[in-house]
């Protein structure tokens, strides 16, 4: 449910008033119970955070999103050298086509 912004165009009162969408706007002024009230266009159905479940990393910064970015990079580009690195170790040493003659020719 959002809160709504009213003034009195007779005496002047603002307020605001928790109310739900489907409810019609108030009409009476709460102060000097004339039927001047009218509802102030504001923000509102913004969206508001409130309480201690939301934190400040939830949302990450542009620096931060750099250097993950940076880190992402450099660890991928590490693991495409090592894979190369082990593809040279993997491979069969080669083997000599001369044999040394045992001298039972």
């Amino acid at each position: 449910m959002p809160t709504y912004d009213y003034e009195c165009d007779a005496c002047g009162y603002t307020f605001e008033l928790f109310q739900g969408i489907n409810e019609p706007h108030k009409k009476k002024c709460p102060q000097c119970k004339k039927m001047k009230l009218r509802r102030l266009f504001g923000t509102g159905a913004a969206l508001l955070f409130k309480g201690s479940g939301f934190y400040e990393t939830d949302y990450r910064s542009e620096s931060y999103k750099s250097d993950a970015k940076k880190a992402k990079q450099s660890e991928s580009s590490s693991k495409s050298a090592g894979k190369s690195s082990e593809s040279k170790k993997s491979s069969p040493a080669k083997k000599d086509s001369t044999k040394k003659s045992s001298g039972n020719d």
